[in-house]
């Protein structure tokens, strides 16, 4: 059975934007960033909201991105060979490849995919993982701390919510960013 991980850049104080929505703060080093490529390895599916994949598209549909480095050129090629399912009742369509167009989010379809599965799964941005985390679907929390405080703003973790964590592992690294792995205790 697959992993549901909730993976992310977090303020200090717990946003992953600030009050106006921007999150550039957030951008990682090089030596970050292939961390998280590595970690990104085992992923077969993300899953998004509507603003986030329309974040994430220029990984496929602009050259930028990808153009900056070999590091960001892998992270390019692992997310255009992923699945990718995005839960939306607004967009009219999806522009990149292997992309799927849901209306809604159902809990007991993603247990299904999950336990289906032989990679692991990512749920991106606050909004979708909210609904993951009250549904107790997410397995794995892998929070990326940036050394900065935006003073509010969207939150990693949904409000309201309880739950218990174990830490699996930690890393720091020269920037400042410290990684924490963390397994939801159900």
């Amino acid at each position: 059975m697959a992993k549901l991980i909730y993976s992310c850049p977090v303020s200090l104080d717990g946003c992953v934007a600030d009050e106006n929505g921007d999150f550039d703060w957030a951008v990682p080093s090089e030596e970050v960033h292939a961390f998280i490529n590595d970690l990104q390895r085992p992923v077969g599916t993300y899953l998004y909201g509507r603003r986030m994949y329309e974040t994430m598209l220029g990984w496929e549909t602009g050259p930028a991105p990808a153009a900056r480095s070999a590091v960001t050129r892998d992270f390019a090629d692992q997310w255009q060979a992923a699945e990718k399912i995005v839960y939306s009742t607004t967009l009219h369509r999806v522009c990149t490849g292997r992309t799927r167009l849901e209306r809604t989010f159902d809990p007991d379809a993603l247990r299904q995919r999950k336990a289906a599965s032989d990679r692991d799964l990512t749920v991106g941005g606050p909004g979708l993982a909210a609904h993951a985390v009250r549904a107790g679907l997410v397995d794995e929390y892998q929070l990326f701390v940036v050394p900065t405080v935006v003073g509010g703003g969207k939150r990693f973790f949904p409000a309201g919510v309880r739950v218990g964590l174990d830490l699996l592992e930690e890393r720091r690294f020269a920037d400042g960013t410290v990684h924490l792995r963390y397994r939801a205790v159900h």
